[in-house]
């Protein structure tokens, strides 16, 4: 993933936004934050306010098989045991992981932003706001314990990976491999990406991977349907800046979290499914030859061809 150092608005909107691939920006100005956040500080500054968080056993999570509990603690003591390795206190082992999304105050309803949910870190963060300001939809607050690895997964939304204390890898992967990632949803089941299981995943060697390092600082552009796997090589502290890139009519009304399918997508994907349903009324072998008849007409009628 190519690192470009202090682009402007103009220059991001005009050379680097249309080509919709990912790129790491650097010398951002972000405000006081990248040195301001220590872990005394972000304790004091938020206090003892409830946040729930995901608690995991095991370094790397699985939204699939769900192998990780939410517990809620006081964010100073979670900020604590967060940067912390080994526990004195804590839920399942001494080296458990912990990772917070922030969410709105009615998950259901209210989306994360962190000036309504973190107003006292608001003041010292500076998003970069390279999209017009109706098109803004969240930005979420993440902390994670060093070592931990998120699911691979896309957004349908853009956003800005904002990397503001410690270090992160983040490998991703282009929507044009969705067939090679083993989907379920918006996940995929290949969850240690860098020792793959090949007799389970043999598909898995055909998608391209992209990587890079974010340190301190760094902002990644995550294009929407872009894969991306978040390995946190310390504990470190992150914002997710989320905007609609789509007609705001085109996103679901009920989406908090800037991940369900696109209203034409998802109808779609169901008359697709009533399809399917209709061809098992026919025997094995005309299913077979009409579902591959399909198959063609899908791929001239909306599969793009310059692949590169």
């Amino acid at each position: 993933v190519p690192r470009l150092d202090g682009v402007t608005r103009e220059r991001f909107l005009r050379d680097i936004y249309p080509r919709r691939k990912p790129v790491v920006l650097t010398g951002l100005e972000l405000g006081t934050c990248t040195t301001k956040w220590t872990t005394d500080y972000l304790s004091q500054a938020e206090g003892s306010k409830e946040v729930k968080i995901h608690v995991s056993a095991v370094p790397q999570m699985d939204f699939l098989s769900k192998n990780f509990v939410y517990r809620t603690l006081p964010f100073d003591v979670f900020v604590q045991r967060a940067a912390e390795v080994k526990h004195k206190e804590y839920f399942l082992t001494e080296d458990e992981k912990y990772y917070l999304r922030s969410v709105g105050e009615d998950v259901r309803k209210d989306i994360a932003d962190i000036r309504k949910q973190f107003p006292v870190l608001a003041e010292d963060i500076n998003i970069p706001e390279y999209f017009e300001k109706e098109q803004f939809f969240s930005s979420v607050f993440r902390i994670s314990s060093a070592g931990l690895q998120l699911w691979t997964h896309y957004d349908v939304m853009d956003n800005f990976l904002i990397q503001v204390t410690g270090k992160k890898r983040v490998v991703l992967y282009s929507p044009r491999d969705a067939p090679y990632l083993y989907l379920s949803g918006t996940k995929s089941e290949v969850l240690d990406v860098d020792n793959p299981d090949l007799e389970k995943y043999p598909l898995f060697v055909k998608a391209k991977r992209y990587q890079c390092v974010l340190e301190a600082g760094d902002v990644l552009f995550i294009p929407a349907l872009w894969f991306h796997n978040v390995i946190s090589e310390e504990f470190g502290v992150a914002l997710n800046v989320f905007w609609k890139h789509l007609p705001a009519e085109s996103y679901d009304k009920t989406d908090t979290y800037g991940n369900k399918d696109p209203m034409a997508a998802s109808r779609a994907i169901q008359i697709l499914d009533r399809a399917l349903k209709t061809l098992e009324e026919l025997p094995e072998e005309y299913r077979d030859f009409y579902a591959r008849r399909m198959v063609l007409r899908i791929q001239e009628k909306a599969y793009r061809n310059d692949y590169g």
